[in-house]
């Protein structure tokens, strides 16, 4: 077995694991369904899906394998000495949307790279994407991930923050996608091949994910809403399309090598709208938002955190 594949068998896992507590947290009635899918000369995947759920709007958590004889260009311009080399990818990747306004959108990946004999890596990372701000809400999700991080000698959690903050920001917006998180690349060492440490702290990366998300859903799902918090809910989502198919890396790896459409795709709200210059009302819990869409040391002692 070959270490990509290695790492895929953890992320198979991972994605099972996931998936079954995401249908419990929606409550055990509608359940993900499979989409399997392989091309030819690339590789495949598995994809997992659900839509029109109880707390979930769309889920999904999609775990792939390729393999190509030249390296995607959103991998190569950044790395210009690697184009043209052998590649194999695998990675998890994981959208989920509520239905609830007050319920924030949460995305993560996981993603291991080969370069032929030359060169190996891990990236990843999570982030949160709220409609409404809360601090509370916040303030968990950065300490999750910054105790995660703490656990391991790789962990970088104030540098990966910055880097978080800066990769999920929608320039011609001039503001971030949502409060930000963890997002890291090249996380390797000279050896041939991951050593345990690196396996751990992948592991140990998914299985903050629960902790750092499902709490604040259940907080969140059951907050009564009316069409005014639907509304401003689909127009938030639009700077979230706006983001993935304008500036998100792993969309455009996902189309550069010809994977599955649909699994590409799948991180995409199931509805969204556009309006031209909606302003909130100053004072408004629409116009406090914005100052969730700046960088933030959430995590900082100093920081304060309301339940509301």
């Amino acid at each position: 077995m070959s270490h990509a594949e290695k790492v895929t068998e953890l992320l198979r896992a991972h994605q099972d694991r996931l998936v079954a507590a995401f249908e419990k947290q929606d409550g055990g009635t509608t359940r993900f369904r499979d989409a399997r899918w392989q091309r030819q000369g690339l590789g495949g995947g598995r994809a997992r899906i659900l839509e029109r759920g109880n707390v979930f709007e769309r889920a999904g958590v999609n775990v792939s394998l390729v393999a190509g004889e030249k390296v995607p260009s959103a991998v190569s311009r950044d790395r210009p000495h690697l184009a043209d080399k052998p590649f194999v990818a695998t990675g998890i990747s994981m959208v989920l949307h509520p239905l609830n306004p007050y319920t924030p959108s949460f995305h993560a990946n996981f993603r291991y790279f080969e370069i032929a004999d030359e060169e190996w890596w891990f990236g990843g990372g999570m982030d949160l994407t709220p409609m409404y701000g809360f601090d509370a809400d916040a303030v968990h999700f950065h300490r999750t991930l910054k105790a995660w991080c703490d656990r391991h000698e790789l962990g970088r959690y104030d540098e990966w923050k910055k880097t978080c903050d800066e990769y999920f920001h929608i320039r011609h917006r001039n503001e971030m996608r949502g409060i930000g998180g963890v997002f890291f690349d090249r996380v390797a060492d000279p050896s041939p091949h991951p050593s345990p440490e690196h396996l751990a702290f992948v592991d140990d990366g998914l299985r903050a994910i629960l902790d750092a998300y499902l709490p604040i859903v259940a907080r969140r799902a059951d907050t009564p809403y009316g069409e005014r918090e639907r509304e401003w809910q689909l127009a938030r989502r639009g700077r979230y399309a706006e983001f993935n198919l304008v500036y998100d890396r792993g969309t455009l790896f996902g189309l550069q090598t010809n994977a599955n459409i649909e699994a590409v795709l799948m991180s995409m709200p199931p509805v969204a709208r556009w309006g031209f210059e909606i302003v909130p009302e100053p004072g408004s819990p629409e116009a406090d938002v914005a100052r969730f869409l700046q960088p933030h040391d959430w995590a900082g002692r100093d920081t304060l955190a309301p339940a509301g």
